[in-house]
């Protein structure tokens, strides 16, 4: 896996692999310069008011990748049915990749060039049984406190970010790769510049951490939304496993 594929594996450590990295995000900061980081992507939903904590959600680094996930308890009608079947859930976890990469499983060279442009995307949901701290190490998990308006706009967002049929019904794409997992089709497409962990900042922005820029790398985004909440907490607290860094 790479930054700019976002699935969920270790990377491969070849030469080949590393000059192919090096070349896809050499070309992707030369396409920023001209590049529109609203298109590919749904903007973020805001802005949102800054009202007493509802509650919570957390952005979940997975290697290279990153997730936002919300508490069952917490979402709405529409969000609850995407894990309809699925007993016993707590939490839904939701990445953006690309398709070809994640749910065809091509890895070749090809495959990894082809991201690069504007290509098909996917939503990945990771039902969990157990807090994201239990299933990804507290030490890759950050909780970021949400008021009323920014949990409803982070699940606007999400709501966005799937493709749905003529009824209003996300389109189903396949089984994800393990257990309790699924692939949605993304009203989006997939690039150098429109990553999963793009993605996930302007999921953040939704549910009202505006400080979290867009950014290409899962590390950078962590630092950020840290950071953000430093900034924010009155008393410079960070929240859960935001500590552990």
């Amino acid at each position: 896996m790479t930054e700019t594929t976002c699935l969920n594996e270790r990377p491969t450590k070849t030469t080949a692999w590393q000059a192919l990295c090096a070349f896809a995000f050499a070309l992707a900061f030369a396409l920023g310069a001209c590049a529109d980081m609203h298109g590919p992507l749904p903007a973020a939903i805001g802005p949102v008011a800054d009202g007493p904590t509802r509650t919570s959600v957390a952005v979940v680094q997975r290697d290279w990748h990153t997730d936002i996930c919300l508490r069952v308890h917490d979402v709405d009608a529409w969000v609850d049915a995407l894990a309809r079947g699925f007993d016993d859930a707590t939490v839904l976890c939701f990445g953006f990749g690309e398709r070809q990469f994640v749910v065809e499983r091509r890895h070749d060279p090809l495959t990894m060039i082809g991201a690069l442009i504007p290509s098909q995307a996917t939503v990945l949901m990771t039902v969990l049984r157990a807090a994201p701290e239990v299933a990804f190490g507290p030490q890759n998990v950050v909780e970021v406190p949400v008021d009323d308006a920014g949990l409803a706009s982070v699940q606007r967002y999400l709501r966005t970010s799937l493709e749905t049929d003529a009824d209003g019904a996300p389109r189903r794409l396949a089984d994800g790769p393990y257990t309790g997992s699924v692939y949605f089709t993304a009203s989006g497409t997939y690039d150098a510049l429109h990553t999963c962990n793009t993605w996930t900042a302007r999921a953040l922005r939704s549910a009202g951490l505006v400080d979290v820029p867009d950014v290409l790398f899962a590390g950078s985004l962590m630092r950020e939304v840290r950071h953000a909440l430093e900034t924010k907490a009155p008393d410079g607290a960070m929240h859960n496993a935001a500590a552990g860094q």
